[in-house]
């Protein structure tokens, strides 16, 4: 018995149909009637047809077909925040078009597994901004010569960007505070270094993340000596460490607290609660994503809104402009400040 693999062309004779038109029906690139796509599935399913070889169309282009996305961290780590889910599913839709595939990679600097970021296949690669490791990451990607795009991050001139207004955003977080009347505030930041080291950011210290440094700064250009706290991560359990912290000393209390993203203030208010606070009277609390977070109800948290979706939806089209030899657009999206009800006005003493 014969073990070969039926081809495209065995269908097409079976169906009575040119090898171009039994093609075209398993691509989809192009309309076909109903009654002769049902001729060659009846044919490909006959000849037990699964469809085209991918190893063959990877031949033909010279190309794998996957795009590779680089996290720092754990991926069952990463995908606890919804942002990153919501900006996986945005970045599937941008290369649909391709029919590629997305390959997860994991680059700590630390953990050694196959495929790597030095040898995975991949067509082009998309950068994480808020990777303390972005730039290391960069660097292995430009010396394979692959296509790059980086989401929320400078990679220099010549790579494609999807910027998002970080500081502006911030800002406007830490205005609706002051316009509030607090002046006593502290800052809770994502990772600010490869090392993800907890604890208090020293006045002379430089966030090297781009998306925690943005931030960081528009926080203060409105409150310019407001103290920062830096988390391993951005998490609820990483948010309630921090709060533990800043509201451990009865006498040092701050009126509010900034948090860099949605995660971590919850689990500021979480840690506020457990001080036996209660938010907004006696702390205001603001994040950043605009994602629904369990377990805060009944808070509405006060929060700037990002379009996490069309972020990685635009670093997808840019991926799959450049692998079409087009020009590939950046864009820079913007954030919307949402009030909930975390912040009130100071309480008077």
């Amino acid at each position: 018995m014969s073990t070969r693999r039926a081809t495209i062309s065995d269908v097409a004779r079976e169906a009575g149909v040119s090898a171009s038109t039994a093609s075209v029906v398993f691509s989809g690139k192009t309309p076909t009637s109903e009654a002769t796509r049902a001729r060659v599935i009846a044919a490909a399913e006959k000849l037990g047809y699964t469809g085209p070889d991918p190893r063959a169309a990877s031949l033909r282009r010279g190309r794998s077909g996957i795009v590779g996305v680089v996290f720092d961290q754990h991926l069952g780590t990463a995908f606890l925040d919804p942002v990153t889910t919501h900006m996986m599913d945005g970045l599937a839709d941008g290369v649909s078009r391709l029919g590629a595939a997305l390959l997860l990679l994991r680059d700590d600097g630390h953990t050694v597994s196959e495929p790597s970021l030095h040898t995975a296949p991949i067509d082009a690669a998309v950068l994480i901004g808020c990777s303390p490791r972005m730039r290391d990451s960069l660097e292995i990607v430009r010396a394979r010569g692959i296509p790059v795009v980086v989401i929320e991050g400078d990679a220099g001139e010549g790579i494609p960007r999807v910027l998002l207004d970080n500081t502006e955003a911030q800002r406007q977080a830490a205005q609706h505070l002051a316009d509030l009347g607090h002046a006593d505030v502290v800052i809770v930041t994502l990772p600010i270094d490869i090392d993800r080291r907890r604890g208090w950011i020293p006045d002379d210290a430089e966030a090297r993340v781009d998306v925690t440094a943005d931030r960081l700064a528009g926080a203060r250009q409105v409150f310019s000596h407001a103290p920062a706290l830096a988390a391993a991560t951005s998490s609820i359990d990483e948010g309630a460490i921090a709060g533990r912290t800043i509201f451990a000393d009865p006498a040092r209390r701050p009126t509010a607290v900034i948090a860099q993203s949605d995660l971590l203030a919850a689990g500021v208010v979480r840690a506020a609660e457990e001080a036996g606070l209660q938010v907004p009277r006696d702390v205001s609390v603001t994040g950043f994503d605009g994602v629904v977070v369990d377990g805060l109800a009944p808070h509405v948290l006060t929060t700037l809104v990002q379009p996490a979706t069309a972020k990685g939806r635009a670093a997808g089209e840019a991926v799959a402009a450049m692998l079409e030899d087009a020009t590939p657009a950046g864009l820079d999206l913007t954030c919307t400040f949402r009030a909930g009800t975390t912040t009130a006005p100071p309480r008077s003493t």
